[in-house]
């Protein structure tokens, strides 16, 4: 039996090629012109914009080294940049796992078979999803606060993120599972599985292990969102740019908690990258002439055997097997 077999980088080619034709069509001489020049006119006005922005700085003395000099202190990093640093991924930490946690729960709860039990989820997420951050934080920063809580600040801005990214982790968790095969969901009714045996042991880990690079750019939000308790007195990275450059040094301040702010979430989002290109390779692929030549009697660890070692010859089920072993005659189904 001859199996034509299509390698990841073949089928990668092929599924940008398709994608290609399907959105849109390729541009023409004419139009690689007019798209070149384009891109030449607009560089040269964003260089425009940016000269006459340096310019005026310069002009206000902002480029001074008597300016910038205060962002290189240690004492700036020890008592200011660091402390807020890591306000700012204690608040991210705290708030993600809660968040996963929120999700999780909230999300099942969705694709509960209790009517009363899915509508009050539906609602809450929804009303989390709908409602403003900052204004989350602002109230339960008034109401933590006049509970007498201690650190209030802090219980605020995690609270708010929470309630925030974990309505959005529910529907990753409520999607997941539906975007899943059919056949998972009838495999599963199959045995005999309940639909919350099947959610907890079958449904939910593969949506979870598909939704984990979504689960890696929410944590990007997360982190970025942290700067918004800088309007609630949370001493995060944001606030304590601000409070070094007051009143005279802010834009050198913010520039560099923006610096900072960029390379974590650069890590992040590649971290979300590789973690995808990881989860994308996971199985086996099938193309359609191996699928065409594999016999309908074959069992699913034939089937899998075959996919690994298409030129292989073996028994590929059960009374294939059997049948070689009394014959001593090895050949394919």
């Amino acid at each position: 039996m001859v199996v034509a077999h299509i390698g990841g980088d073949e089928m990668s080619r092929r599924t940008k090629v398709v994608e290609h034709s399907v959105f849109f069509d390729a541009p023409g001489p004419k139009t690689k012109r007019l798209i070149f020049f384009a891109n030449i006119v607009g560089s040269g006005i964003i260089a425009a914009i940016l000269l006459v922005v340096v310019l005026k700085l310069q002009e206000m003395g902002q480029l001074t080294w008597s300016m910038w000099s205060v962002t290189v202190q240690p004492r700036s990093w020890l008592y200011y940049f660091l402390p807020g640093l890591g306000a700012t991924l204690l608040a991210a930490l705290v708030s993600i796992v809660g968040a996963f946690i929120f999700g999780l729960i909230f999300g099942v709860a969705r694709l509960a078979n209790n009517r009363p039990i899915r509508w009050l989820a539906s609602i809450v997420v929804e009303f989390c999803r709908a409602v403003p951050v900052l204004l989350m934080m602002i109230f339960m920063w008034t109401l933590f606060g006049g509970a007498g809580w201690s650190n209030p600040s802090f219980w605020a801005v995690v609270v708010a993120l929470i309630l925030y990214n974990g309505s959005v982790c529910a529907e990753l968790v409520r999607s997941g599972v539906l975007n899943l095969p059919t056949g998972q969901h009838e495999a599963a009714a199959a045995i005999g599985l309940t639909r919350g045996q099947a959610l907890a042991n079958i449904l939910v880990p593969q949506a979870l292990l598909s939704m984990l690079p979504a689960l890696i750019a929410q944590l990007v939000v997360a982190l970025k969102d942290s700067a918004l308790g800088s309007a609630i007195a949370y001493s995060e990275l944001l606030r304590q740019a601000t409070l070094l450059g007051t009143p005279y040094r802010t834009l050198q301040t913010i520039f560099v908690a923006s610096l900072i702010f960029i390379a974590i979430n650069y890590g992040l989002g590649k971290m979300g990258e590789w973690l995808a290109s990881k989860m994308k390779g996971r199985g086996l692929q099938l193309d359609e002439t191996m699928s065409e030549e594999i016999p309908m009697n074959v069992s699913a660890l034939g089937k899998r055997e075959m996919l690994e070692d298409p030129d292989a010859e073996g028994p590929y089920d059960e009374s294939e097997r059997l049948r070689q072993e009394m014959t001593g005659v090895r050949r394919h189904l």
